[in-house]
């Protein structure tokens, strides 16, 4: 399964930047989202910003994953 996990710009060089992704730095090309700036709420996949979002959807969606993650770990701990 690919997924793209949402994070916030705390660095800005060119193309690429240091982005926050939970308490977890990576490095992520911005190419693809122009004028994209610090502070900026983006979707990171594969190395690469590849859309910008709210802080709110920023937020839900790591609340889905945060609950996803909690579900899963119910379902193995009853193996």
């Amino acid at each position: 399964m690919c997924l793209a996990i949402p994070g916030i710009i705390e660095e800005l060089e060119g193309e690429w930047a240091k982005v926050r992704v939970g308490g977890v730095t990576v490095e992520a090309n911005v190419a693809l989202v122009p004028g994209a700036a610090l502070g900026d709420y983006v979707l990171v996949h594969a190395g690469y910003a590849i859309q910008r979002l709210t802080q709110e959807d920023a937020e839900e969606s790591l609340e889905l994953l945060r609950e996803f993650s909690e579900f899963q770990e119910s379902l193995d701990e009853g193996k």
